[in-house]
Parts: structure tokens; C-alpha cells; sequence
């Protein structure tokens, strides 16, 4: 139960470090200073700082992952096996944007670290984020339902944009308030979803563009 105990001291004692500071200002030292505990047993439970980085982003992703595909089975379920692609492009984008946006004094540790980690960009969230896609699989199966006309290169790319558009809505939030003189509300998190999964709609709705052929034309007028 100690042993316990401890591991969970430390996993909030680096999570509300890195929230707050960021993964390159933060020092294994500082972590076992915070979760008042030794060296040794950070390495005991965890093995390095990525490892423990790593543990952090997938727990918090996992309850983010689960949510998007909830709200994925309950839209198909709804729509008798076959979802509206603006519900299908919500189920993805809307857990990230709710769980890192609005109010800054309303938001968790939890938000602030997964803010952190859309910001920087560390090797051992890269390597997850690479490696855990299972998930988007089901969305791109989900989108081939939606949008049977389309082909997988499409759907691969709007998934692509809706997850690009939300990630960078996310690292640009105080750029964008600031650009707009505030008239872009970014608190209003459920405006943001809205717009973001209209965008991304628009995108995979509307008529295909024509963009290699016009590409070669261009390399040929050129020679």
C-alpha cells in the first residue's frame, strides 16, 4: 500500500510540475522534492523521466480516447449503424478541445499537463502518439459509412485536418484571443467544437479538388 502511495505521490507531483513549467524545465530532482520522496524511487517505480512523462500521457489519454469512442458508439448506434459526419468529427475533436479549453482558472492540472503536451513536443509523447492509432481506425471506418463516395485518401486527410485544426485551435488559444481582441472566445468551448467540426465537415463534403493534375501542368509550363 505504501509502494502505492508513493508511485501515486509522484505521478501528481509531475504532473502538476510539468503543467506549470514544462517538460524541459523540469528535473527528476525537482519531482522527488515535490512528491517528498528519494531519487530511488522514482527509478524503481518508473525507470527514467520518459518513462514517467509516458505513463502520464496515457492515462490521460486513454480517458480522452474512451470518451471520443463512446460518443462514436452512441452516434452509430443512433444513426442504425451509420453516423452524420459532422457527429462522427465531434466524437473526435470535442473530448480534446473540452479538456484542454476554457476558463484558464477553471482548468484541472490534468488540462494544463495535456495543454503542455500539445505545446511541446517531447520524444516520448511523439513515440505514443505514433504508435497508438487503433482508435482512429475506428473513426476512418466510421467515416467511410458517413461518406461512402469518398475515397481513403480523403477520408485519411480530413481526419488528419479535424485532429490538426483542434491540436492547433489548443497551442494557439492566447495568439488567437490576443489577434481577435478577444472577440474570438476561446472559453466558449462548445462554439469552438462547433466551429472546428464545421470547418472539417466542409472539407470532406464539398466537391473534390482537382490538385495533382493542375500541379503537373504547372511543372510542364515551367520547363
Amino acid at each position: 500500500m505504501a509502494s502505492d502511495q508513493t508511485r501515486t505521490s509522484i505521478l501528481a507531483a509531475a504532473e502538476r510540475l510539468y503543467a506549470d513549467r514544462g517538460f524541459g524545465d523540469v528535473t527528476l530532482r525537482d519531482i522527488v522534492a515535490e512528491a517528498n520522496v528519494n531519487l530511488a524511487a522514482v527509478n524503481y517505480h518508473f525507470g527514467s523521466k520518459d518513462e514517467l512523462i509516458a505513463e502520464l500521457f496515457v492515462t490521460r489519454s486513454i480517458a480522452t480516447n474512451r470518451e471520443r469512442l463512446h460518443e462514436l458508439k452512441t452516434a452509430e448506434e443512433q444513426g442504425g449503424g451509420r453516423a452524420p459526419i459532422e457527429v462522427i468529427l465531434r466524437a473526435l475533436v470535442g473530448p480534446t478541445l473540452r479538456g484542454c479549453l476554457g476558463p484558464e482558472n477553471q482548468r484541472s492540472t490534468a488540462a494544463r499537463f495535456m495543454i503542455r503536451a500539445s505545446i511541446e513536443s517531447v520524444p516520448p509523447i511523439r513515440r505514443i502518439k505514433n504508435r497508438e492509432i487503433d482508435h482512429l481506425r475506428k473513426f476512418v471506418g466510421a467515416m467511410r459509412r458517413s461518406l461512402p463516395d469518398r475515397s481513403d485518401v480523403e477520408i485519411y486527410w480530413g481526419l488528419n485536418f479535424a485532429l490538426a485544426m483542434a491540436h492547433h485551435t489548443i497551442r494557439e488559444s492566447e495568439r488567437l484571443t490576443k489577434l481577435s481582441e478577444g472577440r474570438c472566445d476561446l472559453d466558449d468551448v462548445e462554439d469552438v467544437v462547433a466551429r472546428v467540426v464545421s470547418v472539417a465537415t466542409m472539407a470532406l463534403t464539398a466537391g473534390r479538388s482537382e490538385t495533382k493534375a493542375p500541379a503537373r501542368a504547372l511543372a510542364r509550363d515551367a520547363r
